[in-house]
């Protein structure tokens, strides 16, 4: 894909991972790619359905500091071990 955009994979990474936003333009170049309209990325969007866990978290939580440190040092780790990261805390928060 990321030949086909134009970029280098390791910016469709950071684009996967969040750690990059993608620029409108650069949203329709990939929709282009994949062969769907740009609403496509918008779906769900604007609906009023909560998820279950979303009461349990504090107000925006991307404007959170230690929230978004905390995103950042995540995404910091080798992808195998904040697999594992990942599933510890899983299994921590539904012990708690």
């Amino acid at each position: 894909m990321a030949e086909k955009v134009g970029i280098k994979f390791q910016q469709i990474q950071k684009y996967e991972t969040g750690m990059n936003r993608v620029s409108a333009s650069r949203l329709w170049d990939i929709a282009s790619v994949l062969g769907v309209k740009i609403d496509f990325f918008f779906e769900g969007l604007g609906e009023t359905e909560t998820p279950a866990n979303a009461n349990d978290l504090p107000g925006n939580i991307l404007t959170d500091r230690e929230a978004l440190e905390l995103l950042r040092s995540y995404y910091a780790i080798p992808e195998n071990q904040r697999k594992r990261l990942f599933e510890l805390a899983r299994v921590l928060s539904e012990a708690a």
